[in-house]
C-alpha cells in the first residue's frame, strides 16, 4: 500500500500558466515545468503552431511523446524516408537522441500536448534557430 504521507497532489491550472514564443513563432505553454514540477520526473506542455509553422530540426536526450489535440501536420525523423500524419487521435513517441521535426498542414493551427520524459526540458537544435521579432 502506498505511503499516504509520501506527497501531495500537484495541481496546475492551465489558465494560470504563461505562454512563451518558440523559435519560428509557435506558442508553448509549459504545464509541468521547471517551476511547477519539483520532484516530478517529466515535463509537459501545450504547443500551438500556426499555419505554415515548422519546427527547426532538433533532438532531446530523452524520449518525447506528442499527442495531437487539434489541427493537422506531419512529423519525421531526420534521415528516414516518409512522414507520419499528425491529426487528433494520433500520438507519436520520438526516441531519445533522434533528430526530428514537424510542420503544420492546412489553414488551422496544430495543437499538441507534449511529454518530455525527463525532469528538465532540453531542446538541442541542429542549427541555431532564427529568433522571432
Amino acid at each position: 500500500m502506498p505511503d499516504a504521507a509520501a506527497g501531495a497532489l500537484t495541481v496546475i491550472r492551465h489558465a494560470e500558466r504563461p505562454a512563451v514564443t518558440l523559435p519560428g513563432g509557435a506558442a508553448y505553454q509549459s504545464i509541468i515545468g521547471d517551476d511547477t514540477g519539483e520532484g516530478i520526473p517529466i515535463r509537459t506542455g501545450i504547443q500551438t503552431s500556426q499555419p505554415g509553422y515548422a519546427t527547426p530540426l532538433h533532438w532531446h536526450p530523452y524520449a518525447e511523446v506528442l499527442t495531437v489535440l487539434e489541427g493537422k501536420g506531419e512529423a519525421w525523423l531526420d534521415g528516414e524516408q516518409g512522414v507520419i500524419p499528425m491529426e487528433p487521435g494520433v500520438t507519436i513517441a520520438v526516441p531519445a537522441n533522434r533528430v526530428h521535426a514537424f510542420r503544420v498542414l492546412g489553414d488551422r493551427p496544430l495543437v499538441t500536448f507534449g511529454v518530455h520524459t525527463y525532469g528538465k526540458r532540453i531542446v538541442n537544435y541542429v542549427s541555431p534557430p532564427e529568433h522571432t521579432g
